[in-house]
């Protein structure tokens, strides 16, 4: 039986204090007029020289068209960067909140195909994979906090939500949006929203509950439950996974779509969350209670991490190659600002932790077995993974306005406390030994 330790513990609501102050300082120092992003704007040399070029261009074309229009551009460009500067903050927390419920929900999904398979190897780790999906009720409870606050225009995040996007009469409308707006509707969006969330809490409950009532009946009927609730849910989840990629991420630039999307995303959530399974387990198992698990557990574990860290691969260059040769300006538009403007460096890095380390480095079976060396490799791949997220979102919501700072960094810390605290104090509440499951003791003997 594990316990929750003191120190975790105050590691944990340390993160969570210090988060939530970063979080705060960077609603407290967002833009509030564009009064303030001038202000900005002076004091940053690379963007003074672009304001300067709008500026230049402002005035060439109001002397054909007049001088009160070039002032109306110049006003609508300085709301343009406010609503950039006041995104900062609350892309931040989206990112982060998106990161770590996701990494829980593809736990849940990695251990429910365990079931399906009927799988011997891993059931000592059943225990460390539900402990991770507890984070998925608090994890979904903020997350649709911020989508409801995005429905009720406390940001600018979802464009298609701006006023006047759906009206031909306003100068806002937007003729590409409201084709699609049979589904992108904010009711139906937070409405759709709720039922993804709901139902992943309902099959870690009902899954949770069945395994716990295993452990101390060994009845063969609950195990058959839990057989046919992780059929159903792979099956839901692999028909919800399509649409929430669409409804959270791809909306955020709806002129934009790519069919392998929602693969993408998958695949690079799946390796951070059987990534973090890895972790958990090699900390605990350090602790000495997890004496059942073996080298042979840890390598199958890194195996998974070097197998999907390829399988994200084939979709990203998919989607890149496929995008690049068809050279169509709508879908080529999303590369511009990641592979030559200003989102380079972070696109650049992360395909580079998220591909050529895991090549380089869990490619050979013997360092696949070694604790340290799959927690370096796992460090590296979950830092690249939440950059692939932050180049996913900002782009769209932040635009030029992105850095790393306080914001950024306090919402990860906030989150990462927060998982943290949730996890292992799951992990404490129950036995880690699953001993009512039929194949433990293939399990406890299993050799690669």
């Amino acid at each position: 039986m594990y316990t929750f330790s003191g120190k975790l513990k105050t590691v944990s609501l340390v993160l969570m204090i210090i988060g939530a102050l970063g979080i705060g300082y960077g609603f407290f120092s967002a833009p509030k007029t564009t009064e303030d992003v001038e202000q900005a704007l002076a004091h940053n040399e690379d963007a003074h020289h672009g304001a300067e070029s709008a500026h230049a261009a402002q005035a060439e074309h109001g002397e054909a068209s007049g001088e009160e229009h070039s002032e109306a551009e110049a006003q609508s460009h300085l709301e343009h960067l406010l609503h950039q500067g006041q995104n900062r903050p609350w892309a931040a927390f989206f990112i982060a909140a998106f990161f770590f419920l996701m990494i829980a929900v593809c736990v849940l999904v990695f251990y429910a195909i365990q079931w399906a398979a009927q799988a011997g190897w891993s059931i000592v780790l059943f225990r460390i994979m539900e402990g991770i999906t507890a984070y998925i009720l608090p994890g979904s409870i903020l997350l649709f906090a911020f989508f409801l606050l995005s429905g009720l225009h406390m940001n600018h995040i979802y464009v298609w939500m701006s006023e006047g996007t759906f009206d031909p009469s306003s100068e806002n409308y937007d003729a590409i949006i409201d084709g699609k707006s049979w589904w992108l509707n904010t009711p139906g969006w937070l409405i759709r929203s709720f039922i993804y969330l709901f139902v992943y809490n309902l099959f870690r409950f009902m899954l949770r509950k069945n395994s716990l009532a295993l452990d101390t009946s060994g009845d063969l009927k609950i195990y058959k439950r839990n057989f046919n609730l992780s059929v159903i849910f792979i099956v839901t989840f692999g028909i919800f996974e399509l649409f929430m990629s669409f409804d959270w991420l791809m909306s955020l630039d709806p002129h934009w779509y790519s069919q392998l999307y929602s693969f993408y995303v998958f695949a690079s959530v799946l390796v951070s969350g059987i990534t973090t399974i890895a972790l958990v387990t090699i900390y605990l198992k350090n602790k000495g209670v997890l004496p059942f698990v073996n080298n042979s557990h840890i390598h199958d574990l890194a195996k998974y991490m070097f197998g999907f860290s390829i399988f994200w691969t084939y979709f990203f260059f998919d989607q890149f190659m496929l995008q690049w040769y068809a050279n169509i300006p709508e879908e080529a538009a999303y590369f511009f600002p990641r592979l030559i403007g200003s989102y380079q460096l972070p696109f650049i890095s992360m395909l580079v932790m998220n591909f050529v380390f895991p090549i380089l480095i869990l490619m050979d079976s013997d360092f696949k077995r070694v604790p340290w060396f799959v927690v370096a490799a796992g460090l590296v791949i979950l830092t690249g993974h939440y950059i692939d997220i932050f180049q996913l979102i900002s782009p769209a919501t932040v635009g030029d306005s992105w850095s790393i700072g306080i914001p950024e960094l306090g919402s990860l810390a906030f989150f990462m406390g927060l998982f943290i605290f949730v996890v292992f104090s799951s992990i404490a509440k129950a036995p880690l030994h699953a001993k009512g499951n039929p194949f433990m003791k293939e399990s406890e003997i299993y050799h690669y």
